[in-house]
């Protein structure tokens, strides 16, 4: 397959090279500092502004899978309206581009913890991702009004860090997966395994899922 990633060289989006890499698909990698990503055969990087929608729109032409990892940056003071106008411009790239199959990398932020209550409205979520986490719940919302595009949106489980590919986890749909009392927790390089199945296997079309140990 013929992959975007954007967000590329961040926390997932690293991992989503290295797995799509792995399982030799042709994969543009989309960033504002993507040149650093090592060279590979089939690896094309674009550096760039992703809030230019025509120059974002070029790059996803003619690809079979757009995966957006965009991150408006825990530190950034301006967390929500970045994160809102990146990812406002990535949804109109992706409709002008024509691609029909796009995955969204959330957060465990909209995962339910109750019926109707999302982890975001818990009072112990961090205050400081909090701005963030609200504007990709957002994001969810909006995707969940579209239905000409084969949309994904994947939340990690609460817990996300570095660790080892395993392959081994457990997927669930929109809510918080727990082990015994406490959050699941899934290494980014697993989830970047779910992710790339999602891809390849389309088990979740217009749907919300997660994946933890």
């Amino acid at each position: 397959m013929k992959i975007s990633i954007i967000g590329a060289t961040g926390f997932v989006g690293k991992a989503l090279v290295n797995e799509a890499l792995l399982r030799h698909n042709q994969v543009t990698a989309i960033s504002r500092h993507s040149n650093q990503l090592p060279q590979h055969a089939r690896l094309i990087t674009a550096t760039g502004d992703i809030t230019d929608v025509s120059w974002l729109t070029a790059r996803l032409k003619g690809q079979d899978v757009v995966i957006s990892a965009f991150n408006g940056g825990w530190q950034n003071p301006n967390l929500y309206q970045d994160t809102v106008a990146g990812n406002r411009a990535i949804l109109q790239a992706v409709k002008n581009s024509l691609v029909k199959r796009f995955i969204v990398v959330g957060g465990a932020g909209s995962l339910e913890i109750a019926p109707g209550v999302d982890l975001i409205d818990s009072p112990n979520f961090p205050a400081e991702i909090k701005p963030g986490a609200e504007a990709v719940r957002e994001l969810k919302k909006q995707l969940q009004t579209i239905d000409d595009i084969d949309w994904t949106f994947v939340s990690p489980a609460a817990v996300l860090e570095p660790g080892e590919r395993t392959e081994t986890f457990r997927l669930g749909g929109n809510q918080l997966l727990m082990n015994g009392n406490v959050p699941a927790k899934i290494s980014v390089e697993d989830l970047a395994v779910a992710i790339l199945d999602e891809a390849e296997n389309a088990q979740f079309i217009r749907q919300q899922f997660t994946a933890a140990y």
